[in-house]
């Protein structure tokens, strides 16, 4: 089957490329995307073993920080790609999740300082009330 490219563009999102298509046989078109393939960014956890970074744990992580606060769903896909790739542009290869953590809670400080808390507390494991009172003097 021989085809020829009609139209390239990039996406919306810039992480892929469109290309439309036809057959040359049967003049039928349909639609590819091309997306680079990216090796994956492992996370060290606190205990020294490895996973491979799940930007869809991260994104479940704000969802439920972010839960009956007003913050939309395209808000915090934005907030993970910024994350993320900031991730993939200094570390390249492998990420300590306290790096993650905290570049996350930097960036949840300014959106909403509810969600900020709520995982904050998760995140640094609070262990009494005094300690999660000094987290919230600090905003």
């Amino acid at each position: 089957m021989q085809m020829k490219v009609v139209d390239s563009r990039d996406t919306d999102s810039g992480d892929a490329i469109r290309r439309r298509r036809e057959c040359l046989s049967c003049q039928r078109r349909f639609t590819t995307y091309e997306r680079v393939e990216e090796a994956p960014l492992v996370v060290i956890k606190r205990m020294g073993e490895r996973e491979v970074f799940s930007r869809s744990k991260l994104l479940e992580g704000l969802v439920r920080a972010c839960e009956k606060r007003p913050v939309d769903a395209e808000t915090l896909e934005k907030f993970v790609d910024s994350v993320e790739t900031a991730l993939r542009n200094e570390f390249k290869t492998e990420v300590p999740s306290a790096e993650i953590g905290d570049r996350v809670l930097s960036q949840l400080k300014s959106l909403d300082k509810v969600a900020y808390v709520r995982f904050a507390s998760v995140y640094r494991h609070f262990e009494d009330v005094e300690e999660f009172q000094r987290e919230l003097s600090k905003l």
